[in-house]
């Protein structure tokens, strides 16, 4: 054979090895892009009923300090009533 045919022997074996490692590549890269959406979605679920719960805490809470200060105030109205009537 000569230089031309064995360099295009050559040329068609790397074409073909580099067609399987780009089909491996490919392939590589929709399982781990599987795996990392999976991740993600198991993270983000998480990180919801984590925040769910400290959001409804939040809420708990200040709607006990809002009763609480409302009631500080009535008293506070009541007893400037009680005052302002002489009782």
């Amino acid at each position: 054979m000569g230089p031309l045919t064995d360099g295009m022997t050559q040329l068609c074996g790397e074409i073909v090895a580099l067609r399987g490692a780009r089909k491996s590549f490919v392939k590589d890269i929709c399982h781990n892009g599987a795996a990392m959406r999976r991740s993600f979605s198991q993270a983000h679920a998480e990180m919801a009923a984590k925040t769910k719960k400290e959001r409804r805490d939040f809420v708990v809470s200040l709607k006990e300090k809002v009763a609480d200060l409302r009631q500080g105030f009535a008293a506070d109205l009541d007893g400037a009533r009680r005052a302002w009537v002489g009782k």
